[in-house]
């Protein structure tokens, strides 16, 4: 049985067996991509030799059992009224999709998270977006709040709907630049994981991430009073997440726009 509010390093495969069945209210993750991403790259405005090395990508011909594993894994220690979100880039999402369907998943939307900027390309488009699929166990029953964030009756500034257009399923969230010199080569923006935890969980639900990375879910689970575990297989990002949060003490979200978290 693992304690609650930690996030613990190891293979995913080695922990997952150690929560119980129908424990999780809500996962989160972005996992590996199997595209040899390279952790060291200087992109993103970044310095290369600021950024933490650990990161473990899966190989390729190796993705879809990956996929099937952990999804697996995932719908088992999953409540009912649970939800699974997985970010993923395209060049492998037909094996998550695939993984998600054989297990048994269902599927409630595929979201587009829409970033500022993407790599450029001289003989393809430009790819600036990642897929989010929106996932759970029991469509009756699983959790959604859409007031939460904004009323019926809020407006943008052209006088639309901003709950209609906050629940549209294309995101544009910037990405955001990391302050400070150390830093794990990604991290889903603060807004998004806060966003995804507003309109599908309440305070005190127990988020799981089993891909934690630079801790990111850890952090807003911990500053909008969810519970969190989290794993990750690099010793090194688990002692840069840990500082992240112990730097947080004491902080706690007051306005659901005040989403300044580095």
């Amino acid at each position: 049985m693992l304690k609650i509010n930690k996030i613990y390093n190891g293979d995913c495969f080695n922990l997952f067996p150690k929560i119980e069945d129908c424990m999780i209210d809500l996962i989160i993750t972005d996992p590996p991509f199997a595209i040899d991403f390279k952790e060291e790259k200087g992109n993103y405005n970044r310095t290369a030799s600021n950024v933490l090395k650990g990161y473990v990508e899966v190989d390729k011909k190796d993705y879809l059992d990956f996929s099937k594993r952990w999804i697996s894994e995932a719908y088992r220690v999953l409540k009912e009224s649970g939800s699974l979100f997985i970010f993923s880039g395209w060049n492998n999402l037909k094996d998550i999709l695939i993984a998600v369907d054989e297990i048994g998943f269902i599927t409630v939307n595929h979201i587009i998270w829409k970033y500022q900027f993407g790599v450029y390309c001289s003989k393809k488009f430009v790819t600036s977006h990642y897929h989010c699929l929106y996932l759970c166990k029991d469509d009756k029953k699983r959790k959604f709040y859409k007031d939460r964030r904004y009323g019926p009756k809020e407006k943008t500034m052209n006088g639309s709907s901003l709950q209609y257009k906050d629940m549209e399923d294309v995101w544009v969230i910037n990405r955001e630049y990391w302050k400070g010199k150390e830093k794990t080569p990604t991290k889903l923006p603060t807004e998004l994981v806060l966003k995804i935890l507003t309109y599908t969980s309440d305070e005190l639900d127990l988020v799981l991430d089993p891909f934690s990375g630079s801790g990111q879910v850890p952090l807003v689970c911990y500053l909008k009073n969810r519970r969190y575990i989290g794993f990750e297989i690099s010793e090194e990002y688990v002692s840069f997440s840990e500082k992240r949060i112990e730097s947080r003490r004491g902080d706690f979200f007051i306005d659901k726009r005040l989403v300044d978290l580095y």
